[in-house]
């Protein structure tokens, strides 16, 4: 035991509601401060180049879920990911535009996605048998089959998501609802810290268009680990990853040629060439092996059952290459 107390009489007072006040870090004297968990400044996350790396093949998946609606392929890229918060984000949107939210357990929050109204109206005109222009009037709300689409489009994406993150966790998307209006959507507090993907769709003809998914980026948290390990693979710590790489890039086709001869001519000679003529050439001992105008290897001209032969004498280093 000992006579020296933890608190100060003024603190102790304080707390017993006696008068005195306490004094917190970065507020006045006994004011309450708010906070949003997962709110602040969000700190980037070494996960997100494996995410994006998923996002990369769920863009080519991507390319034959518009086709049906486009009726060719467009281009789709996925941009990298990017952690903001949820207000920054709204306040970049329209105040018209498609969204759909969704339950994603086992992780906790909402998903969204977010389709603009404009892009909708052009993939309902190119479905139709149009050119994909779309209205050129500023709508405020969808038509039946704008809605129809929509709706259709943004499961479809959903499921598709919900294919690729099957390694991470095994999602299964319910529907929350749909809103139009991005202020009546709520997929966070307006603090709290979100995951963007952005998808831009390029279609033939009418510009490109941004689609976005978004969560929080508690849930990401959750996956942290696994993405974690598969950046460690994809960078090369994994064997298993480096043997299928080998084996891959063995398989890849290249063009190797050989050089015999190079006789040179004059121009007047060039022009008076006829059949018949005979330009005497001289084989040197040694000829190169090029690969993409490179020399990797060098070697002598020989036969080998009955086929004309290279027998490789010397391998060049990369340094000595050209």
């Amino acid at each position: 035991m000992t006579d020296q107390t933890s608190l100060s009489g003024e603190e102790i007072e304080a707390l017993m509601g006696r008068g005195g006040s306490v004094s917190g870090r970065g507020g006045s004297p006994g004011e309450p401060r708010s906070f949003t968990f997962g709110s602040g400044n969000v700190p980037p996350s070494a996960a997100l180049p494996a995410l994006d790396r998923i996002h990369d093949r769920l863009a080519r998946r991507l390319r034959d879920m518009f086709e049906p609606m486009i009726r060719v392929k467009p281009k789709v890229d996925a941009e990298p990911a990017v952690l903001r918060t949820y207000r920054d984000w709204q306040a970049e949107q329209p105040v018209f535009q498609g969204i759909s939210l969704y339950s994603f357990a086992p992780l906790k929050g909402t998903l969204g996605i977010s389709v603009p109204s404009a892009f909708v109206s052009r993939l309902v005109d190119a479905f139709y048998g149009g050119a994909g222009a779309g209205s050129a009037a500023e709508a405020k709300e969808f038509t039946p089959t704008e809605e129809s689409l929509f709706s259709r489009l943004s499961d479809n994406l959903v499921a598709q998501f919900a294919d690729y993150w099957r390694d991470l966790a095994p999602i299964q998307p319910q529907l929350r609802g749909r809103e139009t209006n991005v202020a009546l959507a709520r997929v966070a507090s307006g603090d709290e810290a979100v995951v963007v993907c952005r998808f831009t769709v390029t279609p033939p003809t009418g510009g490109p268009a941004s689609i976005d998914i978004l969560f929080p980026a508690a849930a990401l948290r959750t996956v942290e680990a696994a993405l974690a390990a598969r950046n460690d693979e994809v960078c090369g710590k994994g064997a298993e990853w480096r043997a299928e790489l080998g084996a891959a890039v063995g398989d890849v086709r290249i063009e190797a040629r050989t050089v015999l001869a190079r006789p040179e001519l004059s121009i007047s000679e060039l022009v008076q060439l006829k059949v018949g003529d005979v330009i005497p050439v001289s084989i040197p001992a040694s000829v190169p092996l090029l690969v993409e105008g490179r020399t990797v290897a060098t070697g002598s001209i020989g036969e080998q059952d009955g086929k004309a032969a290279l027998k490789i004498e010397r391998i060049e280093t990369r340094r000595n290459a050209a």
